[in-house]
């Protein structure tokens, strides 16, 4: 016997802050993602976005990325290994620490970060269009309000 779900019998869901963020967040990385894939950076996606962000252009150290990235030390290690075969970073002994290693960007990583700087501005050039100067200024103070507590 099959049993057959009832959507209607459900409660609808509320319309809540959180899903609107969450909304809208997904709507700015698709677009992102799709506009650096355009910019001829296949090998781009959000997930690897989502460990690039740990990345600081000067580099960083592959244990710091394990603990910022809140991912398995696994799924770190999965995801570098793609990104170095790929070209867009390497990593180098850690002359601090002999048994670790500092994750660089190499020239196609740094060019992949210049790309998406521009490409986020352009992003942001849409959405004040969208929302009007009014609009995208209180939004964006409304955000760093909200982030704000985050910072502390």
């Amino acid at each position: 016997m099959v049993k057959q779900l009832d959507e209607n019998a459900e409660k609808p869901l509320p319309d809540h802050v959180g899903l609107r963020l969450w909304q809208a967040s997904r709507a700015w990385q698709a677009e992102f993602t799709e506009a650096m894939r355009a910019a001829g950076h296949g090998w781009f996606s959000e997930s690897r976005a989502g460990l690039l962000g740990h990345i600081a252009r000067r580099g960083t150290k592959q244990a710091a990325l394990i603990e910022r990235a809140g991912i398995s030390k696994q799924a770190v290690q999965q995801l570098l290994d793609g990104l170095e075969a790929e070209g867009v970073i390497e990593r180098a002994p850690d002359l601090e620490d002999k048994r670790g290693k500092l994750v660089l960007y190499t020239a196609k990583g740094l060019a992949a970060l210049d790309d998406g700087d521009a490409i986020k501005l352009d992003i942001e050039k849409r959405y004040r269009q969208h929302l009007g100067e009014g609009g995208f200024d209180a939004l964006m103070a409304a955000l760093r309000a909200l982030a704000e507590p985050q910072a502390r």
